[in-house]
C-alpha cells in the first residue's frame, strides 16, 4: 500500500473517531436537557396547583370556624343546669355523711328536730334558711327515706350518733306514703302534726306528691 493510501485510510479513521466522540457527546447532553425540563414543568405544577390548593382549603376552615347562629341556642339547651336542691344536698352529705350517705348506702331515720340543728349552722354551713328547708324537705321524702322508718330503727343525729326510735305510728305513716295511700282529712292533718315535730315534718306534705328523683340523684 502506497503512502498516499495510508493517508486516506488516516483521514477516514480519524473522521470516524471525531464523528463517534461528538455523537457520545451529544447523547450525554440530551438526558440532563430532559431532566432540566422534567424538573421544570414539576415546579411549575407544583407552583399552580398550590394557589388552588389554598383556594379549596378557605371555605372549608371558615365552616369549621364559624358555627352557625343557630346552633348555638340548640348547644346551650343541652346543658342541663343543676337543681340547687342538689347542690345543697351534696353539700350536707359532704359535710354530714352519716345523716346524709350517699348512693348506694341507705338512708337513715334522722332525729327530731334536726331541721333546727341545721339551721343552727346555716352561716357556717354558707346556705340559706329556705335553702336548708328545701333540702330537708326534698331529702325526706320517696320511698329510699320511708324505707329507713322501720319500728324501732334509731334516729340519727347529724354526727350519725342515735337520739332516739322510729315509733309505730311514724312506720305506718311512712308505708302509707311508700305505696301511695292516702288518709281521711282529719287523720292526715293528726299525722301531719305529729311529723312535724321530727325530722320527717316535710314529708307530711311532700308524701302525696311521689318520689323526689332530685333528691336520689344526689345521692351519687
Amino acid at each position: 500500500m502506497g503512502f498516499e493510501q495510508l493517508a486516506k485510510l488516516r483521514d477516514q479513521l480519524a473522521k470516524q473517531a471525531n464523528a463517534q466522540r461528538k455523537q457520545k457527546q451529544a447523547s450525554e447532553r440530551h438526558p440532563s436537557h430532559a431532566g432540566d425540563k422534567d424538573a421544570k414543568a414539576k415546579d411549575t405544577k407544583a407552583r399552580d396547583a398550590k394557589p388552588a390548593a389554598r383556594t379549596a382549603d378557605r371555605p372549608a376552615a371558615k365552616t369549621g370556624a364559624r358555627k352557625p347562629e343557630h346552633a348555638r341556642p340548640a348547644a346551650r339547651q343541652n346543658q342541663n343546669p343543676v337543681d340547687p336542691v342538689v347542690h345543697t344536698i351534696g353539700k350536707l352529705q359532704k359535710r354530714f355523711p352519716l345523716a346524709f350517705p350517699k348512693n348506694p348506702a341507705p338512708k337513715v331515720a334522722l332525729k327530731i328536730g334536726i331541721l333546727e340543728d341545721l339551721l343552727a349552722q346555716a352561716g357556717e354551713l354558707k346556705l340559706t334558711e329556705q335553702e336548708i328547708r328545701d333540702a330537708v324537705s326534698t331529702w325526706c321524702r320517696g320511698s329510699r327515706y320511708w324505707a329507713s322508718l322501720t319500728e324501732g330503727a334509731p334516729r340519727v343525729d347529724l354526727a350519725g350518733a342515735e337520739t332516739g326510735k322510729v315509733t309505730a305510728a311514724d312506720s305506718a305513716f311512712a308505708r302509707r306514703r311508700s305505696s301511695g295511700g292516702r288518709t281521711r282529712p282529719a287523720k292526715a292533718n293528726e299525722e301531719a302534726a305529729a311529723a312535724a315535730k321530727t325530722g320527717d315534718e316535710d314529708a307530711s306534705t311532700a308524701g302525696d306528691k311521689g318520689n323526689a328523683p332530685e333528691a336520689d340523684q344526689a345521692q351519687g
